[in-house]
């Protein structure tokens, strides 16, 4: 089970995390779970690029090992970095000794201030003792692209009936969304461009 919409209450009990950015723009913030991946990566940042929108990637650190090239891409593209552990690690079943290792693990190769828990999944002393260091972005529209379960006309609804000024939308690069991703993002790409919106990057810095 998941929420497609992040809830209201979810946000006040976590108000530290960064659920959605400023109501006011006109701007949509799509980002990229689980890359680099040899199968899907330069095929986003094509489509990303034929729209003129800019995304953020947040990304496994075995997966950046295993396709450095791919990770420089998303770089020189312009796109954010963010770190999303170095193996995918689920913060409710590992004590935060660990869950911070495997994090730093990640982030010898990525050097960024923007993390994403993996399935969103993290506790308060986690969220404690990362909090100074990094950036704690969630989302408020989760699309389903992972949900194999669903077809892809459902994954473009959840966005398309979720997204306002200001959401962070998650998308999957990986085997395992690959259909409903590909399938989606062309036509959400369009659906707002169409309406004045932009694709921004989620605000980060390069830490020394």
């Amino acid at each position: 089970m998941y929420l497609v919409n992040a809830p209201f209450w979810l946000k006040k009990i976590y108000p530290k995390l960064h659920w959605n950015f400023s109501r006011e723009e006109k701007c949509i913030y799509l980002t990229f779970d689980d890359g680099p991946t040899s199968s899907y990566t330069e095929w986003i940042l094509e489509t990303l690029k034929k729209h003129q929108a800019k995304a953020s990637f947040f990304l496994i650190g075995k997966n950046i090992d295993a396709h450095p090239t791919l990770f420089s891409k998303i770089k020189n593209d312009g796109h954010a970095i963010g770190n999303h552990t170095y193996t995918h690690f689920n913060g409710w079943k590992h004590k935060t000794e660990a869950y911070l290792e495997n994090i730093e693990a990640c982030q010898e190769l990525c050097n960024t201030n923007l993390f994403r828990p993996p399935y969103g999944r993290i506790s308060r002393s986690q969220i404690k003792a990362l909090s100074a260091k990094y950036k704690i972005v969630m989302w408020d529209v989760l699309s389903g692209d992972f949900d194999t379960s669903i077809s892809p006309k459902q994954c473009y609804e959840n966005i398309i009936k979720h997204t306002k000024n200001g959401s962070i939308i998650v998308m999957h690069d990986s085997e395992k969304a690959g259909i409903r991703m590909t399938e989606t993002l062309p036509k959400i790409l369009k659906h707002f461009s169409d309406r004045g919106y932009r694709f921004k990057a989620i605000p980060s810095e390069v830490l020394l």
